[in-house]
Order: C-alpha cells, then structure tokens, then sequence
C-alpha cells in the first residue's frame, strides 16, 4: 500500500484534512491512500493555476503542441503502467483498460495538432476607415471534475483541449480511482510542463466543487458525472456567471430491426452493453427489438454470453469485471428484481465468481437478458449502469421514435438496420446527440461527443471539443 501526494504548482503535497483509501472492486484489497484537501487548499491552488495561466497563455501554439505530444509519447510508453493501475482501482479487464489509455492518449495527441489550428477572422468592414478582427483567446483557468467509470480518458478529453487553447487546469478526480490520475500528473511533471499549468487535488466532492463554484478566477467547469451533480454544478456556476460544460447521464436505446445483419447486431449490443460491465454512459438501456427478431436476437446474444468469463480483470481471458462498489451492485440487483416482480421474463443469466461480503469487494452481478420490458419498471427509465440486457418489442417506426424519445435524457443511441432511406429517417428522428449506425462502439477523439436534453450541455472531441475553453473577442480598428 502507497500514500500518494497531489500535485499543485509543481509539487508533490500534502493534504490538510486526512486521507482517503482507494480499493480494488474486485477484491476489496486497499491500493493506496489519498490526501483529502481543504477549501483553503484548492483556492491557494486556483491562484497558482491563475499566475501559471498570465505565461502559459502566451506561450506559442506550436510550444503548447510540443508539450502534449510529449505527453502523448509518454502515456503510450506506460500503458501497460498505467493500464494496470485502471485495473486495479476500476475493475475493467486489462486489455480493456489499455484500451481505454489508447483512447484517452488520442485525445492529447488529437489537440496536439489542434492547438495549431486555433484562428481568427477578418470581417469586412461597412466603413472605408475602418477594420473588423477576431481573435481566439483562452478562457482561463479550468477546473476539470472527473467520474470513476473511465479515470484515465475523461481527464485527457477534458485537459487536452484546454491545455492546447492555452488555458491552465486543476483536476479533481473520482475519489474511488484517483491513482490514475496521479499517474497522469506524474506524466505531465516527466514531460516538463511549466509549474502550476496542470494541477490535481483530491478529496470531498462537495467541498472542492464548491471550492470552485466561489473561486471567481476559476473560470471554466467541465464535469463529467451525474446529471443530479451536474444540475448543482449549472446553478453554483450561475453565480459568478462561469463557462460550463456538462457531460451527464444516459439511457441509450439500442434499436434492432427485422433487416439488421446478423451477426453484426449481435456483436454491437455486445459492445455497447458489456463495456466495463455496461458502466458507461454511453452504455445501452433499452433494447428495442423489431417484432418478428425477437426470438433469434436473444438466441443470438445468449450463444455468445456463454463464452464469457467475468472475474477479477488482472487474470487472462477475463471479459467482464466487478461493479464499482456495493451502491452500484445494489442498485443493478434492484432494478433486475422489480423489472421480474412486475412481470419481465428472465432470459438469461450467467454464473459469477462467488460474491464477498457485503462491503468488502468483488461486486461481481452477471450478464443478464430480460424480456418483456415495460414502462412501468424502473429498468426502463433509470440507468442501470449494470450488466444486463432489457428487451422491448416494437412494430414499426413511428412507435419506435415515440418510444426511444420517450427519456430526459439524449446522450446516445443506435440503430441497426440494412435499409439506407430508413437508416436516414431514424438516425434524424432520434434526439440524441451521438448515433451509432450499425455501430456499437461510436466514441472517437476527432468527432464531437455529446448529447441532448438532461444529457448535457456543450461538446468534447474534434474541433468542437476545443471551443468551449475560447473566448471570442472582436477589435474594431479605426484608421
């Protein structure tokens, strides 16, 4: 077991107010502790990050680039490192977990580039004597709020593209997987950026996010979680009138109809489902099955459930990890039995190493396939954040849209069907910001992630991703 320290302006420091135990989901072992920071702290950090930002700011697009690339290189030399610390503190598979280091370096080698492409304008004037420029300039300080379900690339995604606009940046990752994101910072201190341009502190939500919510200078939030924080997060920013980005919940619908090519459907709910045990926010919720399929699309998935081998994610051949903690395990466990109490049929459910105590780790819940879904459960309006599959049958289009619209919120969806013209129709009549087409694995640096409704407000990756941490000032010029 390891103390690790946070990282403000340079230095590797110590907390004010104890400290927090991280542990492995899989085995309940403790990995490590944390500081836990005061307001006092997280201000003092603002105010560096703040003096940091007055050079950082005005160092040239190239040597900002240079900086991330060399961040870039350094992450792909450690993912086995750092792959393995996801692991250990998150639960996914390991090759899932490189997976996910892949996936978050591309982001800072994405705004690497980026950061040479940010331009302004030139508008013609209505007046001979007169000139009309735009800039592009940084916002300022951000402060990044990151969620446990991906500890390694929601940071990247968030701190790439500010980094590269020239703003600085403090983290406050998950308190169940900090460990990550120290790896990250011990990164960017390898790869030389100037002192107090990216900073992390750890410890209470609550009181570090109102830290920053009060802390006029911290002039950017980006937060990626729950829609219920994300909505308290919105109303503090108001306040000081700060910039926001959220990134928050969703309950994709996973839409099967009877021209969908086989196996390939199978293979993408597959994918959109299992993917670090379906705690994802872009993970599917409803499955939505064109009548007529039924049958051989659950045929389908069980034929393939019955490979997979679910354990603790260091050993071998391990397809699905542990949930996060014991609130996650509770709340799967619940909405599987009240979906079964109000009349669902249970279709399939695979066999999990044997669960520890409560508390004490190896949140294990098996794959599960549920059919006949109805409103009225809770299944099919929460997100489960879990491992199973909840099925509804749907007769055509119109009942489809009605039904897959029917959700506050609008992250992702997909659709699976071989006919192009209704490909065009649903993809267009689906209020969510991200589409899946015969796709179960949508997610790229270079294209704009995000969604509708209550899932958010504002866009991370691909040019898109770097606009929100810009301002747009225009100088009128008199001759």
């Amino acid at each position: 077991m390891k103390h690790f320290k946070n990282y403000i302006n340079g230095d590797w420091v110590e907390g004010d107010l104890g400290i927090l135990s991280v542990n492995n989901p899989a085995t309940g072992e403790v990995l490590g502790t944390v500081p836990k920071v005061s307001s006092a702290k997280v201000r003092a950090a603002v105010d560096d990050a703040e003096l940091a930002f007055r050079s950082w700011s005005k160092e040239t697009a190239e040597t900002r680039s240079n900086y991330l690339r060399r961040l870039y290189d350094l992450m792909l030399e450690n993912e086995e490192d750092l792959g393995r610390t996801i692991t250990l503190e998150q639960g996914k598979p390991l090759k899932e977990a490189i997976g996910e280091v892949r996936y978050g370096a591309s982001f800072v080698l994405w705004y690497s580039e980026e950061a040479k492409r940010i331009s302004g304008e030139m508008i013609p004037s209505s007046h001979k004597n007169k000139r009309i420029m735009v800039l592009k300039q940084p916002v300022g300080v951000v402060a990044a709020i990151t969620p446990w379900n991906f500890p390694f690339a929601m940071i990247t995604r968030k701190i790439a593209p500010a980094l590269a606009a020239g703003c600085t940046v403090i983290v406050k990752p998950a308190s169940q997987t900090p460990i990550s994101a120290i790896k990250i910072m011990e990164l960017v201190e390898k790869a030389g950026f100037p002192q107090g341009v990216v900073n992390l502190v750890t410890g209470e939500a609550s009181s570090i996010g109102k830290a920053f919510l009060d802390h006029k200078k911290v002039k950017k939030i980006t937060f990626t979680g729950s829609t219920e924080v994300g909505k308290e997060l919105y109303r503090g920013a108001a306040d000081t009138v700060k910039r926001i980005s959220l990134e928050l919940g969703g309950h994709a619908p996973f839409i099967v109809f009877d021209d969908a090519k086989f196996p390939d459907c199978i293979q993408g709910a597959l994918a959109s489902k299992f993917r670090n045990c379906g705690q994802a926010c872009i993970s599917s919720n409803r499955f939505y099955v064109q009548r007529g399929f039924h049958t051989e699309f659950i045929q389908g998935l069980k034929a393939q459930l019955k490979h997979f081998h679910q354990g603790n994610g260091l050993t071998p051949d391990i397809d699905l990890g542990p949930l996060i903690d014991q609130n996650a395990y509770d709340k799967v466990s619940d909405h599987v039995a009240d979906a079964l109490s109000k009349g669902a049929v249970l279709e399939y459910q695979g066999e999990v190493p044997d669960k520890k105590p409560e508390g004490s780790g190896g949140y294990f819940y098996p794959p599960t396939i549920l059919s006949g879904i109805r409103r009225h459960m809770k299944i099919y309006r929460e997100e489960t954040f879990g491992p199973v599959i909840p099925i509804i049958e749907f007769e055509g289009e119109e009942e489809l849209l009605t039904m897959a619209n029917d959700s506050d919120y609008g992250l992702a969806a997909y659709v699976y069907t071989q006919d192009l013209s209704r490909a065009i129709r649903i993809s267009e009549g689906l209020e969510y910001g991200i589409i899946g087409l015969n796709d179960g694995a949508p997610s790229t640096a270079q294209a704009p992630f995000g969604g509708f409704k209550e899932s958010g407000i504002e866009r991370e990756g691909g040019h898109f991703g770097i606009e929100p941490f810009l301002e747009t000032k225009y100088i009128s010029i008199g001759l």
